[in-house]
């Protein structure tokens, strides 16, 4: 268990071997340098950012038993994607991009869990605030309020 910043804490658990034998996934995640260009000029800009990350994200029953660590209290696995696997930032990618499709590049730009919101007026933004968070509702994901910010 190591303390995060918040004070809250957080299971560190080491999948090295596991993360040995996990292919590579090609899937690409997006340039930063490029997501910050493409969000400049925009009179608004709202920051969201995913409660929890990977968490959301279920792991396929079949796999679960690879997540497995002991600790003294006993044997346990994960039910959901936990920090540390090989793949949990492109997978979480992936997901984004697939259901924001139809909006990212231009009325939001998405890096794994981060998103901003882009738009040139007030009524613009607020009806792709209400969008995204309908996309979000319909796939069970929620937001860290702590880390939003909106209409900036």
């Amino acid at each position: 268990m190591v303390k995060k910043a918040n004070g809250k804490w957080q299971i560190c658990t080491d999948y090295t071997d596991l993360n040995k034998v996990c292919p590579k996934d090609p899937y690409l995640l997006p340039n930063i340098d490029r997501l910050v260009d493409k969000a400049s000029g925009f009179a608004l800009l709202s920051f969201v950012d995913a409660y929890s990350k990977y968490n959301q994200i279920r792991v396929h029953p079949q796999d679960e038993a690879k997540t497995a660590f002991i600790t003294d209290s006993g044997a346990f696995y994960y039910k959901v994607m936990s920090f540390g696997l090989k793949k949990v930032g492109v997978t979480y990618q992936r997901l984004m991009d697939k259901i924001f499709k139809e909006i990212i590049g231009t009325d939001m730009e998405v890096y794994v869990d981060d998103m901003v919101v882009k738009s040139t007026t007030t009524s613009e933004h607020c009806s792709t605030l209400e969008r995204v968070f309908k996309i979000l509702r319909k796939h069970q994901l929620k937001l860290n309020p702590e880390k939003c910010s909106f209409g900036v």
